[in-house]
């Protein structure tokens, strides 16, 4: 299925004090599973697959084969945080690199907003949509976030002025609360298809829901297939033992934290295609753990790439991190290092061997140099990056967050800090509502 490995923590990890972390790891899997811990009411994700309506899945494929016929072939997906993030990994992950350059058809593109609020961003996506035929998914649960509410209004009135508002209403799909809210009201009074976001399901933990497979079908991906792996780690992490691989990540991570002072993770691919995972990474653990002046500051690199900038600083700089390495044990392409008669570049040592081969060399030489530069190695590893396997790896983290920030004694599904920045952001744009905080604010700046 998907394996951890901590044998990079070995020489920094007092072996009876790691047992009580397993230990700790162990009853947070109990809170986790037992549902009677901090933010009970938000673990609906945590059987989103096996509880998923085969309508639902119907639906979702039938707006994509809808707006196929129509020639739709640029989708603009509007939310922020966990309202794109998750869609924008799988995509990221499952894609061509190079798909936009070689014009591939088969899918629409689908393209972010929503999840900014640069004028420039906004302008450039509205030339796009001048060029293409235009449907959008917007993804808000009370339709009055700013950055997504900014992006849509945009969005719609282009959508309405092109289109016609009686074709816009075939052409924009809303996923937002089940009942109530401005997004929820305008639906109705427009006609357009809804989707629900569960009000069990905190927006990072929610990418198996029509929030991420609506975007992910739509860009031509197999929901079904990225559920079949969901499904297969759901049975897999639902067993308490001491070498699940949940517990193995939140023992080790919390341990390094608490016992070594390493209060950074860097996570860290050697595939281009896991960037956005990374970024999507970021947001779970950093939002989950990251509250009561506690957590793991989440970071990410890509490698071979930063080992030319970063690899420095994690080789000789300070000792606050740990790394965690995605490892992706298979290439879906082949390309073979060439003879070359010449040999100016002094390489033809490498002909013949596969070019993930030197890859994989690349990866296991820095764990062996950053282990020894004092940098302790986690191993997350899965067979090949392809639906299934990203469907594992993504449940897998969640399962994980879970049980580690149990494990570190924080509510795992709030994020009371998130507002701060939104008051005084209202303050500052004199929001109706919000005239003492904009007096006071202003007298601040």
């Amino acid at each position: 299925m998907l394996k951890v490995n901590v044998k990079g923590c070995e020489s920094f990890v007092d072996a009876d004090k790691y047992e009580s972390y397993v230990n700790k790891a162990l009853a947070a899997f109990d809170t986790l599973q037992s549902e009677n811990g901090a933010g009970n009411d938000f673990l609906g994700w945590k059987h989103l697959a096996t509880d998923m309506r085969e309508s639902v899945l119907d639906d979702i494929e039938s707006i994509r084969a809808s707006w196929i016929k129509k020639g739709v072939d640029l989708v603009i997906a509007i939310g922020i945080g966990g309202s794109y993030l998750g869609a924008k990994c799988v995509i990221e992950a499952l894609s061509h690199n190079f798909a936009r350059q070689l014009k591939r058809k088969d899918a629409p593109e689908v393209v972010f907003a929503g999840n900014n609020l640069s004028e420039e961003y906004l302008a450039e996506l509205m030339d796009l949509a001048q060029e293409r035929n235009v449907a959008c998914i917007v993804i808000s649960k009370s339709g009055t976030t700013t950055e997504p509410a900014v992006a849509f209004r945009i969005v719609k009135q282009f959508i309405e002025s092109h289109y016609g508002k009686k074709e816009a209403s075939q052409r924009i799909v809303a996923i937002t609360d089940a009942q109530k809210g401005a997004l929820k009201t305008l639906s109705t009074q427009e006609g357009y298809k809804t989707f629900v976001v569960p009000d069990n399901v905190g927006g990072r933990f929610s990418v198996f829901t029509p929030v991420g497979l609506l975007p992910i079908a739509v860009a031509g991906f197999d929901i079904r297939a990225l559920l079949d792996g969901v499904k297969k780690a759901e049975r897999a992490l639902s067993v308490k033992h001491p070498d699940n691989p949940a517990i193995v990540y939140a023992a080790m991570r919390n341990y390094l934290f608490s016992e070594q002072g390493k209060k950074v993770e860097i996570l860290v691919n050697y595939n281009p295609k896991l960037t956005y995972v990374a970024e999507w990474w970021k947001q779970l653990y950093g939002e989950s753990e990251g509250k009561d002046g506690t957590g793991i500051f989440p970071a990410s690199v890509n490698n071979t790439a930063d080992l030319h900038s970063m690899g420095q600083f994690i080789q000789e700089g300070s000792r606050v991190m740990f790394e965690t390495v995605l490892h992706v044990d298979n290439a879906q392409r082949s390309m073979v290092i060439e003879y070359d008669k010449q040999n100016l570049d002094q390489l033809n040592f490498l002909a013949g061997k596969h070019v993930e081969h030197c890859n994989h060399m690349a990866e296991l030489g820095t764990r062996i140099a950053h282990i020894d530069g004092g940098v302790p190695q986690i191993e997350v590893a899965i067979e090949t990056l392809d639906t299934k396997r990203l469907g594992i790896m993504l449940y897998f983290f969640e399962f994980a967050c879970g049980v580690s920030a149990y494990t570190l004694g924080v509510n795992p599904f709030n994020q009371p800090g998130v507002e701060a920045y939104k008051k005084n952001m209202f303050a500052l744009l004199e929001k109706p509502g919000y005239e003492e905080a904009t007096k006071a604010i202003q007298e601040r700046i």
